[in-house]
């Protein structure tokens, strides 16, 4: 029985327990906040538990291990005549009020058949979920190099995303291209100004342009190559034919084009694809803007104020109203990501996931509000903010400053320490906390580098496997039950808990918990190896054995590939 089912079967009893076991009225019971089950920390408090009595003292104003007594009792009847009478081996009563599931050992020998036989197809989801996702990441600005906090949303994103494909809803994966704006327009003027400096002319360069080395490289491949390779839209051919304003758009165009090249090359490097790349730019040309305000406006969620033309968000819980389009005419960032929303649920996507930078943090409420006022249910959009990562080197932190063109690139990052290094350090933490990345134990190939520890343990069990020279057939067929020895049944549980950490991942749309479970995986491997001698004569406790590390080397391979880094068969 999947684990899925296992507590889809004890939340239902959990239930029961609370309205026939406590007499409790459906009006309480909804009131009570899932999840009804989790892991718990320590192997001695089972293997499922519930804090349900924690919660329900403060309803009842009972003592919460007298609720606890009183659902153990109801459970312990309903148990043995249930779906799960083989799974669960017994229940206890521990701390302030915890109900503790112990689970038999046939339910983890069964378990670990299931992945044998299956492989990763046990983990798909079935059937598939109904709901077509559409996750928005990265979207970084095409006015320079990917920086590290940018390649921490690409990790993230992307582990995000496969995660979520294997947990059965399809998914797209969507960069939106900021190539319209003021930043864009800075861009241009950047590449203009070194382009004169180049050319001998004095300038003065303003300290909010782009102070990066690459602008200079992108005004020299101007001024160097045949400018018949980069006529854009009608641009006359000859420089000197151009008026100065004319010029600069033709930079803005030539450097959006150059440095986007860029960032997709970085990003295929970095191992992930994007399905699409929508623009900016192509909002404003269809119109779709205007008519995302006309959509509001007959809504009545749109009003005019002092010249500017306002969206009325505080009516879907955002704290003050929205200035969507200024006196002067232009827009706000808000109209534009309204018009770009619209466009994603006309494009058929039901549910809408967005990975932003800290710095968008307070701009959350009102796009929320915007999606609302679409007429969209509250679960529709998803923001997930990315904290950002700060570098180490010899322990030491490496500063940076964007404005000054003065910070480590994510190219820098990947030429350092590699793509595998790169894509599980980004995922070493909560999606919502700060990283620190130390680029010095990323480069290391020892036990202490977390993911070189993991894929030495994939590869260490592969050089086993090759080694026993058993058929996979014949591993297959093992008698999983002569598995008794302790480290046998931890390893076993590690193993079990893959699923849990997937259902995790997909219910708080953060992958970190990726990595945290392949190292406490790969841990017990380590320690099962150093106990346990896998290649005994007994051929059945040997085949036995074998079926247990390729149950654990497969685990570890997806939750790799899911992660985005390799699975090495040799290290």
């Amino acid at each position: 029985m999947p684990l899925a089912r296992l507590e889809d079967e004890l939340h239902q009893l959990l239930q029961k327990a609370l309205t026939e076991g406590l007499n409790l009225p459906e009006s309480t019971v909804s009131g009570l906040k899932p999840p009804f089950l989790e892991i718990p920390k320590e192997e001695s408090f089972g293997d499922i538990s519930t804090s349900l009595a924690l919660k329900l003292a403060q309803v009842l104003k009972t003592s919460p291990k007298e609720i606890a007594q009183k659902l153990l009792t109801f459970l312990n009847r309903r148990i043995p005549v249930s779906a799960i009478k083989n799974s669960i081996e017994k229940t206890d009563i521990a701390g302030a009020g915890f109900i503790n599931f112990h689970f038999s050992k046939e339910y983890f020998y069964s378990l670990l058949k299931q992945i044998l036989i299956n492989s990763e197809d046990y983990f798909v989801s079935q059937p598939k979920k109904t709901k077509r996702v559409l996750v928005e990441f990265v979207s970084a600005n095409p006015t320079g190099p990917l920086s590290v906090a940018h390649g921490r949303q690409a990790a993230v994103g992307d582990a995000l995303c496969n995660v979520l494909a294997l947990s059965g809803y399809e998914v797209t994966r969507e960069y939106y291209l900021n190539d319209a704006g003021n930043q864009i327009n800075i861009l241009g003027n950047s590449i203009h100004l070194r382009l004169q400096e180049l050319t001998g002319k004095t300038i003065e360069f303003p300290d909010d342009h782009y102070q990066g080395d690459y602008i200079i490289a992108l005004a020299r491949e101007l001024l160097e190559k045949p400018e018949t390779s980069h006529r854009q839209g009608g641009v006359p051919p000859r420089r000197q034919n151009r008026k100065p304003e004319e010029y600069k758009e033709y930079c803005k165009e030539y450097g959006v084009r150059r440095i986007l090249e860029i960032i997709r090359k970085e990003l295929e490097d970095f191992g992930v694809k994007f399905d699409s790349w929508f623009s900016q730019k192509s909002l404003e040309k269809s119109g779709k803007i205007e008519k995302a305000i006309a959509f509001l406006k007959e809504k009545g969620f749109i009003y005019e104020q002092e010249g500017a033309v306002w969206f009325s968000s505080t009516k879907f819980g955002d704290d003050k109203d929205r200035v969507i389009v200024k006196s002067d005419g232009s827009y706000t960032y808000l109209a534009p990501d309204i018009a770009y929303h619209q466009d994603k649920f006309k494009r058929g996507f039901d549910w809408l996931i967005n990975l932003w930078g800290p710095d968008h943090h307070g701009y959350v409420g009102r796009l929320k509000a915007a999606v609302s006022a679409l007429g969209k249910e509250k679960g529709a959009l998803n923001v997930i903010i990315v904290q950002l990562a700060t570098l180490f080197r010899a322990g030491k932190v490496i500063s940076m400053s964007t404005r000054k063109g003065e910070y480590i690139t994510l190219r820098q990052v990947l030429d350092e320490v590699g793509l595998d290094a790169a894509r599980f350090f980004f995922l070493m933490r909560r999606t919502d906390s700060h990283l620190d990345f130390d680029l010095e134990l990323a480069k290391q190939e020892t036990p202490e580098n977390p993911v070189y520890y993991v894929q030495y343990a994939h590869a260490r069990i592969a050089s086993i496997l090759e080694n026993a020279k058993v058929p996979f057939s014949q591993i297959q067929e093992a008698d999983i039950s002569l598995l008794k020895e302790k480290e046998e049944i931890n390893l076993l549980k590690a193993v079990s808990k893959f699923e849990n950490c997937l259902r995790v991942a997909e219910i708080q749309l953060d992958p970190y918990c990726l990595t945290t479970y392949l190292q406490e995986l790969a841990e017990r491997f380590h320690r099962f190896y150093d106990s346990v001698r896998v290649l005994v004569e007994d051929g059945g406790v040997k085949d036995a054995r074998l079926a247990l590390i390729l149950g654990c080397k497969n685990i570890i391979a997806l939750g790799l590939k899911l992660s985005g880094v390799s699975a090495p068969e040799k290290m």
